[in-house]
This record gives structure tokens, C-alpha cells and sequence, in this order.
């Protein structure tokens, strides 16, 4: 579903990936943790195009986003296409991102109607069964700023999902929230991997990437350290900075 090689991704001076590689297959669960300043969220902005990468190949589905040139630096394919191929990643952020003038209903229908060109009536059904899916049909109705962070999440789940993308993309979805809050947010994260979603979720929450992830990614100084089953990643992390890293979180 997702074949990273070797990105590369420099801020002026800073280079904040370097040579990060890494595959998700149809249905996997891949939690990268590592701490902050290592580049996960970098990493995930530049597998859907919200950042450009300088160097390195991203595939999404087998169709090729960017690949490198003759000079080793990136070069994407043409505009049309890569909307073409980014509409099937789904995006939540940490901090919600809904438009506030908009009624919960109304976030979670905009993107089909002015992306996808669908009609109100059309999307209609399939926005009120994603809210209750996330357990806000009766909030429908309601401004974001009469909702609780937890809330404002899930209406961002539902949002991205009613894009109908075949890959979710996670970025730190509860670091914003409230510990009480978080786990409303984690249990319909849980449903959606049970469903089989292929999800890549940057995350702090251990318990999730323990009990959920299918594999655990951890990330460190922009490389990729360690890649396991989730089972074996906390049983038995190879790398002492992970094995660090572990200590210091549980």
C-alpha cells in the first residue's frame, strides 16, 4: 500500500529524515513512536505531499508519487496526479483541524462535495452512518466549539473517512487531548483495525501500539531504527536505543 525508500527531507540545514525506508501492506497497523524531534510526523506529511521530500522514492499503491532523477534528487509526477493518488490517504492531525463555522455534519460532507464533486444528497447517508460510527449522529448538528477535544477527533475520523481512502494517516491523533479524552479516540481507532484498515498512526500511546499495531516502527534523529512485529518489538527490542527509549516509556 506504501513503499518509502530512502526519504530524505532537509529544513535549510536541518536534515530531519535521513534515508527513512519503510513498506505498509493492505490491512496492516504500523505504529511509529520514537521521541520528539525524531521526524515522525515529517514522515507521514511527506507521504501525502504536504511536505516535499528531496531525495528517496514513495509508492502509494503501486503508482509512484516521487522517485529520484539522474542527480539523485526527488522529482514528483505531475500535478493532476498526485491529487490522484494522495485522495487515497486519509489524513487525521493532532490538533483537529475542523472549520469551526461548519456543524459537525457539514465538516464531514465538505471534502466529498468540493473534492470528490459529489452531491449534498449523495453523501449524506454515508456522513450520518460515519457519525454514528464514531458514536456523533446526535451531534450532527452542533458547531466544533461545543465539543470536547475527544470529540473534535472523532468528528476528524469520521471527516477523513468519509473520503472513503483506502490508508489512514495518524498523526499524534490524542497528544492534544486530555488523558481522560483519549481513550474515546484510541477505541475508534481499534474498530477501524479491526475492520482491516491499513493505518499508519504516529503515536506516543504505548498501549496502542502494544495491543493494536500489527508492527511497531521506532524512529530516532530522522532514521529509522528498529522494525518489528508489535509482540516481539516490546518483548524483545534489538537495538539498545530502543531498548532506551522502552525503559524511559513503561
Amino acid at each position: 500500500m506504501i513503499l518509502a525508500d530512502g526519504i530524505h527531507k532537509r529544513f535549510g540545514a536541518h536534515e530531519v529524515l535521513r534515508g527513512v525506508s519503510l513498506t505498509l501492506a493492505k490491512g496492516e497497523v504500523i505504529a511509529v513512536i520514537g521521541p520528539s524531534g525524531s521526524g515522525k510526523s515529517t514522515f507521514l506529511r511527506c507521504l501525502n505531499h504536504l511536505e516535499t521530500i528531496d531525495a528517496g522514492r514513495i509508492d502509494i499503491e503501486g503508482d509512484t508519487l516521487a522517485a529520484n532523477d539522474a542527480h539523485g534528487r526527488a522529482r514528483y509526477v505531475a500535478d493532476a496526479e498526485v491529487r490522484r493518488i494522495c485522495v487515497r490517504m486519509g489524513m487525521v492531525f493532532q490538533h483537529f483541524n475542523l472549520f469551526p463555522h461548519l456543524t459537525v455534519l457539514q465538516n464531514v460532507i465538505e471534502a466529498p462535495i468540493t473534492v470528490k464533486g459529489m452531491k449534498r444528497d449523495a453523501i449524506l447517508p454515508k456522513a450520518e452512518e460515519l457519525l454514528k460510527k464514531v458514536g456523533l449522529l446526535d451531534k450532527r448538528d452542533a458547531y466544533p466549539s461545543r465539543l470536547s477535544g475527544g470529540q473534535k477527533q472523532r468528528v476528524a475520523i469520521a471527516r477523513a473517512l468519509a473520503m472513503e481512502p483506502d490508508i489512514m494517516l495518524f498523526d499524534e491523533p490524542t497528544s492534544a487531548l486530555d488523558p481522560e479524552l483519549t481513550g474515546e479516540v484510541l477505541r475508534t481507532m481499534r474498530q477501524l483495525a479491526d475492520e482491516h484498515m491499513t493505518m499508519l498512526v504516529v503515536t506516543h500511546e504505548m498501549g496502542f501500539a502494544r495491543e493494536v499495531a500489527s508492527r511497531v516502527a521506532f524512529m530516532d534523529g530522522g532514521t529509522l531504527i528498529e522494525s518489528q512485529p508489535s509482540a516481539d518489538f516490546f518483548a524483545n527490542p534489538q537495538h539498545p536505543r530502543t531498548r532506551a527509549f522502552l525503559e524511559s516509556m513503561l
